[in-house]
């Protein structure tokens, strides 16, 4: 009778759970470099969706911008403030409207609208301030909101036909030509920032406001 016995040798043992140790080491590895490249994305992502949506608002607001026979009441201002090292732009201009901000008040349809950006220690985001019923012997005021985040620049420039300026004084008689907008993003992960673009031709009639929209330029990150 062969009565040999069957079964792992000690060293046979201490060999496999080394392996297997290290093959678990490599799969968490793996996968927690795959989460880290997937929650980088997804940050990129939304980065490059809130710029496109500030410069969507943006345009669009600009598309429908109040105009009336009498200059005097139309408004549209442009200024820039240095800040440290950079300069910001601030926007401001009567706009229609046709969904009320506030649905429990009373309000028409032309509202104010500015647009500046905000940046300290804490915060870097671009600004709209909606104003029902806006009216020039009232402080203006309005409804805050963000409308995107960790903005590194916001620059408004006006073409009157004949050259480019960074500023649209209150004593202008006429609206410009051109306005082009620039937001400039940093990404969350780092890397290339985000760059946006785009040009509103103020020339055209309000009937043509869906071709409005002029190509400024575009580059986006990945």
């Amino acid at each position: 009778m062969d009565s040999r016995k069957t079964g792992f040798t000690l060293v046979e043992v201490t060999v496999a759970s080394t392996m297997a140790a290290f093959i678990m080491l490599v799969a968490l590895g793996t996968l927690k470099a795959i989460t880290s490249s997937s929650e980088t994305v997804e940050r990129n992502i939304n980065a490059a969706a809130e710029v496109r949506f500030a410069s969507n608002m943006i345009a669009r607001d600009l598309v429908n911008l109040y105009r009336d026979e009498d200059t005097e009441n139309t408004r549209l201002i442009g200024t820039v403030e240095e800040t440290g090292d950079q300069s910001t732009s601030y926007l401001v201009f009567y706009t229609v409207g046709r969904t009320k901000a506030r649905a429990d008040q009373p309000e028409g349809d032309i509202y104010e609208v500015e647009y500046y950006l905000v940046k300290d220690e804490e915060k870097s985001v671009i600004m709209r301030r909606l104003w029902p019923n806006p009216h020039e012997e009232l402080e203006p005021a309005g409804i805050l909101s963000v409308i995107a985040e960790n903005i590194s620049a916001f620059a408004v420039s006006y073409f009157d036909g004949e050259e480019w300026s960074d500023e649209w004084p209150e004593e202008m008689e006429v609206l410009p030509d051109l306005i082009e907008i620039t937001i400039v993003a940093e990404l969350p992960s780092g890397g290339e920032p985000i760059i946006e673009s785009f040009i509103v031709n103020l020339t055209r009639s309000v009937s043509g406001a869906s071709d409005a929209l002029a190509a400024g330029g575009q580059e986006q990150s990945d």
